[in-house]
């Protein structure tokens, strides 16, 4: 479980960095090179969340509340804008669904 945690967590990191950059380059009109760093982030998130066992649908279902509790983190931290209540009390719903479906008798 140690294991599957940090794989998603690294790839929450990769898949917002990737996302984020491509956002800065079409919205903010930051330098185009800075698609490289992107797509590089994107491809590691796919190659990290390939690693799991168990089919790709479950893996990116309890992905998901990892993604989100990051996000949020990644507001807070990178964007200065603090996670209110509901924030927090979706992604502590969503890293219940998260348990749920990677802990269940078949598990990741």
């Amino acid at each position: 479980m140690l294991k599957l945690g940090i794989i998603f967590a690294f790839a929450a990191v990769a898949e917002i960095a990737g996302c984020f950059l491509t956002f800065a380059v079409l919205r903010e009109n930051k330098p185009f090179w800075l698609l490289i760093p992107a797509g590089l982030s994107l491809f590691t998130f796919a190659w990290l969340l390939s690693i799991p066992d168990g089919p790709a649908g479950r893996t990116y279902a309890a992905y998901g509340g990892i993604y989100i509790v990051a996000a949020l983190i990644w507001i807070w931290k990178v964007e200065g804008v603090i996670p209110d209540k509901w924030d927090i009390t979706g992604a502590v719903i969503c890293l219940i669904g998260t348990a749920v479906i990677a802990l269940g008798p078949r598990g990741l």
